[in-house]
Order: structure tokens, then C-alpha cells, then sequence
């Protein structure tokens, strides 16, 4: 039986349970087809992760294993290259029993070993692969585990080990290890976004509000490479008429012959799909040794991982979300880095102003730079630093613009705005204007990394906008590095939420990173 559901069509089949009870479509009545039932004992423990359906990790995984190794060896020759030439023919590697004890420590056991602590240390684990910071703290961690055990055991036999070469080694190995990881990671993503290679095909299961919800979440970010398929719903497809999906949508279906079916290798448990106890661990049972992957999407959305704990009580794994972290030791940093860079960052690149201010007043005459007021920390309101880029007139002029306006929200945004001179239209698309609000950030109004500044006379920042106030605006951040004008308000918002939600210094060093790629290819920039 075929049945139309907003404008997709999509299969019907009739339930395998009892079609009189109510409620959602139980989980303990699935069962796949080519293998019986699991009672949670899986017949081969030590086979069952090799039937895993997705195998893009294996191949990606010995790609880092080979990186990780040659950036070990690479490190252990630049030492042995440095030092060689900094001591001469007396001790050119550092050890008085000569090069052979040093070839085979630095080519052999030590490269071994920081693989050994690198697997143990879970860099492999496909969990933290492809996204997410964990990969490189855990890098992080195991080389200071590595270097820890090198030096205590040089302590321990007495070995004459130059601490040059050990610095020299330990330095550039985890250089050259987060740099090829860095690499891959990249290889990665264009092949999730324009192949579809290496990526995790899903099928939704929950009620269609929840569903829709997951599928808009992780379909925000290719690289990520989860790609919804299918939803299977469990209140029925009374809810689902007239609604349009981005998808194809079941009902009353057997889940894991569905998953065959749509070839995908992953459940996704969206909100309150499981409505009885037990029916989640037994859809666990049921999928052990079968190469089918199953994750549980709360309704808790847009936290980060730092704040969620897992904290099981008597086998009930409670979700425990602590409060955002908007002061103590880490702000202080924040603060201190922000002036410190500013303060410098002015100094070094008062050439480069001078020259824009020139190309300015050589373009329209007027002030070179434009000063409006911005809503800043708190609700204080504090005068912007940029360099002005439209003419004189452009206050008044934007009136007869209002009706062209490609902004849903509280800004004004033209693609080819009239009032922007030639000159000034450069400066935008390179962000150089932006450059004066360094100022703004060595007066402590701003902030190198935060929500996007808006005009004071714009709203009155009631609600879930108020928000973003808890911290100082910033030059860049996370809506400047996710598509800046291309993206609708509400999109905007909810970054900046996200960010004021889920700061650390951590992330502001990746937005920082990811803003130089932004303004290099100059997207959303207008």
C-alpha cells in the first residue's frame, strides 16, 4: 500500500503488532530478519565489530596510524639533524653509547610506543574522528603521557639523554601529528560533502516534531557526515498528513528491515521515541552483531559536550547539564588575551590603516572612520570603531532601500547596496573594515571572539536575544565563521546563543583559526 505524505511518497506497511493497541510502535516487536534474536550475548564478541556496516573509519584509521608514525620518524630525524649539527662529531645525538642506541630508540621504540599510547589514548576511536576537539586533546594528552614516560625512564636507568633532543623530539612530533591529523580531517570532509564517502546514512525514529528537529541539527554541518534517510514515526502517519518532509517517511514499519531497506547503518532514538522502560535496551540487544549503530537524540539541543555529564544512579544514566561558565580563572585569560592582542595587533598593522584611511578619503570625501552605537556587555552601549565604507548620505539614503532589504531580522543587508563606494566594497569583502575595532576591543568593550555587535536603535533585545548581552561582542565569532550574511536571523541568533552557552577558550582559539579560511574566501561577505 502506497500513501502520499507531503507531497513524498512513501511506503505504508501495516504493523506487526496488534493494530487495536495505542501509542507508539513498541521497539521489542522489531526483529531482523537474517539472524534471530539477540538476548543481549552476542554468539562472537570478538567478531561482532567487524560486521559494523560502515567501514569508511577502517581505511581512514590506518591512514592516521601511517601519518601519525611518519610524523614520529620525521620529528626523531629533524632531532637527530638538529642536534647533530649544534654538537658536532662529540655527541651528535645526544647519548654517549653512540648513533646506535639512538637509532633504535628514535626509529624504532619510540615511534612504537607513542603508537601504542595514541591507540590507547582512544585517538582512533571513530567516536571523536572527523569532528569535535576531542581527537586533538587526546593527541594532546598521550604526547605528554609519552614524553612523561621518556623522561622517567632516562631517570631511572641513569641514561646520559640530552634534554635537547628530547624537547626537540617531543615538539615536533606533536606538530607534525596534529598537522597530518588536521590534513585528514580535511581529506575527510570534501569527501562527506561532495562524494557522500565516509558518512553515516540514518534512520530517524520518534514522533515528526523530534524528528525533523534531529534532521535539521545534523544536516547544519556536512562535514559531520550523518545523512538522514528516512523517518520512521511512532505515533502514526495521522501526524504527519500535509506536512512536508525532507525525507521519506514510514510508520508501522519493522525498524531494522527498514534500515536494510534504505541501506542505512544507523538509528537515531530522536526525544521521547522510547516510550517504556526497557524498550531502548533491548533495541540495543537486538542490533548487536548486526552492523547497525544506535544513538540517542535527546531533546536537549544546542549544549556542547564539556557541559553534559552522564552520571549513572542505580543503572539510570541521569543527563546532568551544568551551568555555562561566564567567569572565574578563564574569563580572566579571555580578558588578558583579548587587550594583550589587541594592543599589538594595532602596532603591528598601523601601516596597513594608513593606507586604508588614504584609499578612503581618496574615494569619497568625509571621515574615514564610522561611528554607531552598539549594545554591548550587560546592555551598556559603547560607540563602534570601523572604517567607513558607504557615503556620506547613506542614513538617509536607506530609507528609499528599506523594501529591498534581504535581511529577515534586525539588521539592514543588500547584496549590491548602492550606497557602498567601490573602494569600500573591497573593504568589506576582505573584512579589512572591521580592523579599527580592534580599539573598541583594547578598551575592554569588545572582545576578539562573541555575538556579532547590533545597533542600539534595533530592538529592544527582549526574550532569547537578551541573551547574547552576558558576554562582550566580538570582532569575529560563531556567525561570522558559518556563513556571516548568508545566514537568516534566526540561524544568526541561534549561534550566538550557542556560543554564549558554550564558550571556553578552547573554542575561541578554533573560531579565531576557522576565521582566516572564512575571510580568505570571503563568503557572506557584503
Amino acid at each position: 500500500m502506497r500513501e502520499d505524505v507531503g507531497g513524498v511518497t512513501t511506503s505504508l506497511h501495516r504493523p506487526t503488532t496488534d493494530s487495536s493497541r495505542s501509542g507508539p510502535v513498541r521497539f521489542d516487536s522489531f526483529e531482523w530478519q537474517e539472524q534471530p534474536p539477540s538476548n543481549g550475548v552476542p554468539r562472537n564478541a570478538w567478531g561482532r565489530q567487524s560486521r559494523r556496516r560502515s567501514r569508511w573509519h577502517r581505511p581512514y584509521t590506518f591512514l592516521l596510524v601511517m601519518l601519525d608514525l611518519l610524523s614520529v620518524l620525521g620529528a626523531s630525524y629533524i632531532a637527530s639533524f638538529l642536534e647533530k649539527s649544534r654538537a658536532g662529531l662529540n655527541r651528535p645525538w645526544g647519548f654517549l653509547d653512540g648513533p646506535e642506541t639512538f637509532f633504535f630508540f628514535a626509529y624504532i621504540a619510540l615511534p612504537l610506543g607513542w603508537l601504542l599510547m595514541l591507540w590507547t589514548s582512544g585517538t582512533y576511536d571513530r567516536r571523536y574522528l572527523g569532528l569535535g576537539s576531542e581527537e586533538f586533546k587526546r593527541v594532546i594528552r598521550s604526547s605528554v603521557t609519552v614524553v612523561a614516560a621518556v623522561s622517567l625512564l632516562a631517570f631511572a636507568t641513569k641514561a646520559d639523554l640530552s634534554r635537547g633532543t628530547v624537547a626537540t623530539v617531543s615538539l615536533s612530533a606533536v606538530v607534525l601529528i596534529l598537522l597530518g591529523r588536521v590534513l585528514a580531517r580535511q581529506v575527510l570532509h570534501l569527501a562527506r560533502r561532495h562524494t557522500g564517502h565516509g558518512a553515516h546514512r540514518m534512520v530517524l525514529v520518534g514522533t515528526l516534531p523530534e524528528a525533523l528537529e534531529v534532521y535539521t541539527a545534523v544536516t547544519r554541518s556536512p562535514a559531520a557526515g550523518l545523512i538522514p534517510v528516512a523517518i520512521h514515526l511512532t505515533d502514526g502517519f495521522a501526524a504527519a498528513r500535509g506536512i512536508e518532509t525532507p525525507v521519506p517517511v514510514y510508520a508501522g514499519r519493522d525498524v531494522l528491515s527498514l534500515v536494510r531497506e534504505v541501506g542505512a547503518d544507523t538509528i537515531a532514538v530522536c526525544g521521547s521515541a522510547s516510550a517504556e522502560p526497557g524498550e531502548l535496551r533491548r533495541l540495543a540487544w537486538q542490533l548487536e552483531g548486526t552492523g547497525v549503530d544506535l544513538v540517542v537524540a535527546p531533546q536537549l539541543t544546542d549544549i556542547a559536550g564539556p557541559r553534559v555529564h552522564i552520571r549513572p544512579i542505580e543503572g539510570l544514566p541521569l543527563l546532568h547539564v551544568e551551568e555555562p561558565t561566564l567567569s572565574g580563572p578563564g574569563w580572566l585569560v579571555k580578558n588578558l588575551i583579548d587587550r594583550a592582542a589587541a594592543g599589538l595587533g594595532l602596532l603591528l598593522i598601523s601601516p596597513i590603516l594608513a593606507v586604508i584611511a588614504i584609499g578612503i578619503r581618496l574615494s569619497d570625501p568625509g571621515p574615514v572612520f564610522f561611528r554607531q552605537t552598539r549594545v554591548g556587555h550587560d546592555g551598556r552601549t559603547f560607540k563602534v570603531w570601523k572604517f567607513r565604507t558607504m557615503y556620506q548620505d547613506a542614513e538617509e539614503r536607506k530609507a528609499t532601500l528599506e523594501e529591498l532589504n534581504e535581511s529577515d531580522g534586525m539588521l539592514f543587508k543588500m547584496k549590491h547596496d548602492p550606497r557602498i563606494f567601490a573602494f569600500g566594497q573591497k573593504l568589506r569583502a576582505t573584512s579589512l573594515d572591521e580592523l579599527p575595532q580592534l580599539i573598541n576591543v583594547l578598551k575592554g568593550e569588545m572582545s576578539l571572539v562573541g555575538p556579532r555587535p547590533l545597533p542600539a536603535d534595533d530592538g529592544d533585545y527582549l526574550g532569547d536575544v537578551r541573551r547574547r548581552l552576558l558576554v562582550r561582542p566580538g570582532i569575529t565569532g560563531l556567525w561570522q565563521v558559518s556563513g556571516r550574511s548568508d545566514l537568516s536571523w534566526d540561524e544568526a541568533v541561534r549561534l550566538d546563543l550557542y556560543y554564549v552557552d558554550n564558550w571556553s577558550l578552547t573554542y575561541d582559539l578554533s573560531i579565531l583559526w576557522r576565521t582566516i579560511f572564512v575571510v580568505l574566501k570571503r563568503k557572506g561577505a557584503y
